[in-house]
């Protein structure tokens, strides 16, 4: 068998959840619930969820902007009252 040395050019190792909450900077459960409804690409393998860099590189911003939390915030006090 013979391998093609350009695919090896775009191989790109897979990480796991943790490595790649770290490089977004998310809980590694908040990760995987943007892949399961299709904010991030992810890759689920069983139970397991893999992410590619790339993939993380190429979405838009996963942190909650300052508005969005005084949003929650005010959203969660009304549920109080």
């Amino acid at each position: 068998m013979s391998v093609n040395p350009s695919s090896m050019d775009t191989f790109e190792p897979l990480l796991d959840s943790e490595q790649a909450a770290a490089l977004v900077k998310v809980h590694p459960k908040t990760l995987q619930r943007y892949a399961r409804t299709g904010l991030v690409r992810g890759y689920r393998i069983g139970k397991l969820w893999r992410f590619r860099a790339s993939d993380l590189d190429r979405c838009p911003p996963l942190t909650v902007s300052s508005d969005q939390l005084s949003v929650a915030s005010h959203h969660c006090d009304m549920e109080r009252k």
